[in-house]
């Protein structure tokens, strides 16, 4: 919540309106002791006199003027067409410091009319609109606390004055808003779609059916689903009126959108398009839960800051019991991606419902993609081809996914259309010219934000005859990167000629696994991957394998905690990423792998982990990409081993969703490690079996990998907690992690702050 000085006091204010919105506002005031003398002025004299009496206001006075005479704020608290005439009433009497405001849900009419009466240059007019209200109405519902945790909108023009949005500001802010900034334009478009069309179609569908000759019949069997649709339609007449006469021309673009997909989805009943139906069905399902505001046919928007989650982690018992982590993170994306781009429908079951992978899949649901769940990790997509995907109505919002924004825009490279990609605050710090360089290098035209970062920019291009508007290359990677070799590839799909790969060391081979499983030519030769453009996908079904990289805390929590006995079942043990495996049996881990299989192209195992003592290696360079995301985990099993832990060749984990080097050094240090990093990797001197982590507080810059790694540390931690900071982001890639861990054998709570 924003918050004004605790010093904040005004002398004078004057409410024109008795009403809900503007009497709780100063009822707030008072009650705070911030405000010395209010006036008030109303139509209504009965309204004027019982807010005097409930000490809402001081006094009043038939004549507007004297109410607005000598105030510091004038709070204009009245319907939106009644603006007009109202300024123009007091306007004589507006002193040479009063500031001006009001509370109405239509900015562009009430700017027009204060620079008619005022002049274009009055900058003592800030608009507001507070997104808060009440099923009753008048001056006996003046509520104190009903701004408390609500929105006001402030829409300052180019010519506000600083001091006059400033004293607004700060008199919503001590009642308990939260403050936030829009230009006139963008909040009348925002509220035609939030809140105008919603009252317009609730009356009209009321008016419809109380019309209908079975209105009788309607009403009086009427479901939840009516009441709550049609709520809003026992609303003020006379305000609605008014507020769809003011903002005529953004309900009207909205409501024209509306019509043109309520066409669209008519049709798709008609013609019994059930594929059709379900994607209109879970587009607005998925909005609906899991985004704060919605713009007509916008289907994904950047989700308001999430509450801040800090680990508090104690030591816990030996770790026992045989059970199955999220599914594959890596795998999980590249289903949603190829399963879009086939022909036919794609059943996929154990797909992460992490926020990552929830963010591919609503990438291309934004794209025109219809796809079916998540449900219990099964997902069903109708893919669209190759060159089906259609324009997306707004910028893609990735999260903090880097495999979708790099992936992604290899496919992105190859369509007709641009497409902007952003993400949050930790993707926008992530170098994406390891991307654009080679897609530059084939055509495609990309655009980063300084220095390299994004959001991303790639242009649509006009295709040649022959499909394409890229140019097939041969790229050699400058380092190992799965991400980057897959953006190439992925973009070689629509490439002139043939695309290929080389990496100087091996890197997860995903993407050649998959988009063999949905029928594609892939050439893989050493070192090399190549591919032609013209192939098609097809249709398959995939079984997303536990990742991996989840499964490597169990894997070092069980290692490192004396008695600890478990089975990860049906893990993922693809060749380029068992790292891990091969780094703890290196360093003495009792790991076996058993069960051995292959599950849709990719090999799957249980593995049994066995608790022993560790001892200190020099970690083989060769292994580095193979457990690239698991040395997080890696760090906290160096230092619970005998000796010193040397780790090389790791460059690539300073440009992670954190510098995860250092990261993970300043938290050895922070619990009394001997640690220190390199340009490359880091030296570690173990404690060994007779030490322990002390205790301590552990900034993870927003790294879930950071997170889970300190967390499984504390089973050789003292028995005072290690306090671990921003945690939502474990929700990315294993979202269930503290059921999972408390529920083998650790001792995680949650606060959120």
């Amino acid at each position: 919540m924003n918050k004004a000085a605790t010093d904040f006091h005004i002398n004078k204010i004057a409410v024109i309106g008795l009403g809900l919105i503007g009497c709780s506002w100063v009822k707030g005031l008072r009650l705070r002791g911030c405000v010395q003398q209010v006036s008030g002025y109303d139509r209504n004299l009965d309204s004027m006199q019982l807010a005097q009496e409930h000490g809402i206001i001081d006094s009043y006075d038939k004549d507007i003027q004297q109410v607005v005479r000598d105030a510091d704020l004038v709070v204009v608290s009245v319907p939106i067409l009644a603006i007009d005439s109202v300024l123009e009433s007091i306007a004589p009497a507006i002193g040479e410091n009063t500031v001006l405001t009001d509370v109405g849900s239509v900015k562009g009419s009430v700017a027009n009319s204060a620079a008619k009466i005022f002049g274009a240059d009055f900058n003592r007019f800030v608009l507001g609109h507070p997104i808060a209200g009440s099923e009753r109405s008048g001056v006996t519902a003046a509520d104190e606390y009903l701004y408390l945790n609500h929105k006001v909108i402030i829409t300052p023009e180019n010519h506000t004055s600083p001091q006059a949005l400033a004293l607004v500001r700060n008199a919503w802010c001590v009642v308990g808003a939260d403050v936030e900034y829009m230009t006139v334009e963008h909040h009348d478009e925002v509220l035609a779609a939030t809140s105008h069309l919603p009252h317009l179609l609730a009356y009209s569908l009321t008016d419809t059916l109380a019309n209908s000759h079975e209105n009788k019949e309607i009403f009086n069997y009427a479901a939840g689903g009516f009441r709550d649709f049609t709520r809003i339609a026992a609303s003020s007449p006379v305000m609605w009126r008014d507020i769809f006469s003011a903002n005529k021309d953004q309900i009207l673009k909205t409501l024209d959108l509306f019509q043109h997909d309520l066409k669209f989805l008519r049709q798709a009943i008609e013609e019994d398009d059930t594929t059709q139906v379900m994607g209109v069905l879970t587009r607005a399902k998925v909005a609906r839960d899991h985004f704060s505001k919605i713009l007509a046919r916008r289907a994904y928007v950047e989700p308001m800051k999430a509450t801040s989650i800090t680990y508090r982690a104690l030591p816990g018992k030996a770790l026992s019991g045989s059970f199955r982590v999220p599914g594959d993170k890596s795998i999980s994306h590249r289903s949603i991606m190829l399963g879009s781009l086939a022909n036919g429908t794609t059943e996929v079951t154990g797909f992460l419902e992490g926020e990552d992978a929830l963010a591919t899949l609503q990438a291309f649901r934004d794209m025109g993609v219809v796809i079916e769940g998540p449900h219990r990790g099964r997902v069903t997509i109708h893919g669209v081809g190759l060159h089906g995907l259609q324009a997306p109505p707004n910028a893609l919002y990735v999260g903090n996914s880097g495999t979708t924004i790099r992936l992604l825009s290899g496919l992105m490279a190859g369509q007709k259309f641009d497409v902007e990609m952003s993400g949050d605050e930790s993707l926008s710090k992530r170098p994406m010219g390891r991307v654009a360089n080679p897609l530059k290098a084939m055509g495609a035209v990309v655009e980063t934000a300084e220095n390299g970062r994004p959001p991303l920019v790639i242009k649509g291009s006009e295709l040649s005859e022959n499909g394409s508007s890229l140019k097939g290359i041969h790229y050699d990677l400058p380092m190992a990167s799965a991400q980057v070799k897959s953006c190439v590839l992925l973009a070689g799909l629509y490439a002139e000629g043939e695309t290929s790969v080389t990496e100087p060391a091996p890197t997860r081979d995903h993407t050649e696994r998959m988009l063999k499983g949905f029928g594609y030519d892939v050439q893989v030769n050493g070192s090399t991957v190549s591919l032609k453009s013209g192939g098609e996908l097809t249709a398959t079904n995939i079984d997303v394998p536990s990742d991996i990289s989840s499964a490597a805390f169990f894997m070092v929590a069980a290692s490192i905690m004396p008695g600890s006995d478990i089975t990860l079942e049906h893990v993922g043990i693809n060749p380029t990423r068992i790292g891990v495996i091969n780094i703890l049996k290196a360093m003495g881990g009792n790991l076996e792998v058993l069960n051995e299989r292959e599950v849709g192209g990719e090999p799957v195992a249980d593995i049994r982990i066995q608790s022993a003592q560790l001892k200190g290696i020099h970690i083989p360079e060769d292994q580095v990409p193979l457990a690239i995301d698991e040395f997080p985990a890696l760090f906290i099993a160096a230092a619970c081993a005998e000796g010193e832990t040397v780790l090389t060749g790791a460059e690539e984990l300073r440009v992670k969703e954190s510098d995860r080097i250092q990261a993970m050094v300043d938290g050895l240090v922070t619990l009394g490690v001997d640690a220190k990093g390199t340009e490359d990797g880091a030296i570690i001197q173990g404690f060994g079996s007779d030490g322990s982590f002390g205790d301590g507080e552990i900034v993870t810059h927003h790294d879930h990998r950071i997170a889970m790694s300190f967390a499984i540390a504390s089973l050789r931690g003292s028995d005072a907690p290690i306090n671990i900071l921003d945690c939502a982001n474990v929700a990315t890639s294993f979202p269930n992690f503290v059921e999972l861990a408390n529920g083998a054998g650790m001792n995680l709570t949650v606060e959120e702050v």
